[in-house]
């Protein structure tokens, strides 16, 4: 095939910028900058899967021009990152403020944790707020529509769900690729949902979820074009193990004895993510084990920060987490560390003796991949999608998460039992296997180029 040209896009944009006034008449460089003092790279799945798809695309001669399109509203219109373009979407801070609120209650409807008196998915739609949902996804399907214009693209790929309805929106006859990343469980989405979900869905040629349970709950929907199951992946060549100066000034600069059992949870802080069932778990399991201690690592996602939509969520999750674990007594057996550089969480991985993640709801998981990596157990919420993955008693131990003393039974067995961890954690290496990069972006690869070609 001839090489492709390829738009992406998605809320996440791939760099987050820490310093104010950088501009430029053309695009802004980001290679030029300093990571971590002049800008990051945006946390969470989107930038870590999309990015090096892009790089190896490249690489493999598939594409020959990408743009990335996202909201970035703090940021230059233009920048470029290893010949990826960058289009940053921006508006006003009212307008964000009302799609933010409208993409978090339907974020809240699809992982199944909106209360009673929320409105359903139908109900949103005649929200006064919703009007600048659909602004938001006018706004990028008319960036995306003049960037056409003038680099007749051959794909449009658009990543997760607040992004549904920009394919729709995207007037073209080219083909139009969904990638879905939360969870979209047929238990929780009501049939009543279905014309309207499937309107948005089969505006595109492809879908691709992250779990094969997402695939039947697709084609209930309504979905009638291709599907696609794809695991999300890693880079096993980025995780290194630290050295042991780099595990010991990490045990000292969190408090960490030779003698405590480190129960690790690495996960933005979101209720979602179950950081209260796992502290009410310790106070459990630390009645039996006196020496588990358990180490939070992570901050807000882009759309609690303040360089993303603002909501503050992360802040007030924090607040509420550091009065329970007052009220509980925990105070010196539960660390916060905040959002860690890369040397310091793979301090924290090596560290730890057991990895947990209790998430009410999860789109997949990458985290528990991760902590497999590095050879430990892990216990993993039943609502989390790589639960799929986890042979139970073998790599890892799954369970309710909403039953914080079964969450605190597994903590104690393995925190008992030395052995047990090492086996499972051996047995974890070998699982992980399915989830390396090499894999996920060979299928994602084959995906598009089939789109493109019109392959069936």
């Amino acid at each position: 095939m001839r090489m492709m040209r390829l738009a992406v896009c998605s809320q996440t944009p791939l760099v987050r910028l820490l310093v104010d006034g950088l501009s430029s008449q053309d695009f802004l460089d980001v290679g030029d900058l300093k990571e971590y003092r002049d800008f990051i790279f945006s946390p969470g799945g989107v930038t870590r899967m999309v990015y090096p798809l892009l790089l190896h695309m490249r690489a493999w001669g598939m594409v020959e021009d990408v743009w990335w399109v996202s909201l970035n509203p703090t940021a230059p219109p233009k920048l470029i990152l290893n010949g990826i373009k960058l289009r940053s979407v921006r508006i006003d801070n009212a307008s964000l403020q009302a799609y933010g609120s409208i993409k978090e209650l339907m974020w809240r409807l699809f992982h199944g944790t909106a209360d009673e008196s929320a409105p359903s998915l139908l109900e949103l739609a005649w929200f006064e707020d919703y009007a600048y949902f659909n602004l938001y996804n006018r706004i990028c399907a008319e960036t995306i529509r003049e960037l056409d214009e003038k680099e007749d693209f051959d794909l449009f790929y658009i990543h997760d769900f607040q992004q549904l309805p920009t394919g729709l929106m995207l007037s073209t006859l080219k083909p139009k690729v969904f990638r879905w990343h939360i969870p979209f469980d047929d238990r929780i989405i009501p049939p009543d949902w279905s014309p309207f979900l499937s309107k948005f869905f089969n505006a595109y040629e492809a879908v691709i979820v992250s779990c094969r349970s997402y695939l039947d709950s697709l084609v209930k929907r309504g979905y009638r074009g291709r599907a696609y199951h794809i695991y999300p992946y890693i880079d096993f060549k980025e995780y290194r193990r630290p050295s042991k100066a780099e595990i010991d000034a990490f045990c000292a600069k969190y408090y960490i004895k030779d003698n405590d059992i480190v129960a690790l949870l690495v996960a933005r802080l979101d209720p979602l993510k179950g950081h209260d069932m796992a502290i009410r778990a310790l106070a459990q399991a630390v009645k039996r084990c006196p020496h588990l201690k358990m180490v939070f690592v992570g901050d807000g996602s882009f759309s609690s920060s303040a360089g993303g939509l603002g909501l503050n969520k992360a802040a007030a999750w924090r607040e509420k987490l550091a009065g329970l674990v007052e009220s509980l007594g925990l105070g010196d057996r539960v660390v916060f560390t905040g959002h860690l550089p890369q040397g310091e969480l793979d301090a924290a991985y090596e560290r730890c003796d057991i990895f947990i993640l209790p998430s009410r709801a999860e789109g997949f998981g990458l985290v528990v991949a991760e902590a497999w990596l590095y050879g430990k157990p892990v216990i993993v919420s039943s609502a989390a999608g790589i639960s799929e993955m986890v042979e139970d008693g073998k790599t890892g131990y799954v369970v309710n998460p909403h039953n914080y003393e079964e969450v605190a039974e597994a903590l104690v067995r393995l925190a008992q039992n030395e052995l047990i961890r090492a086996e499972m954690g051996e047995s974890g290496r070998r699982a992980v296997e399915v989830l390396s990069i090499e894999r996920g972006l060979k299928e994602e690869a084959d995906v598009l180029k089939d789109v493109v070609e019109g392959v069936p």
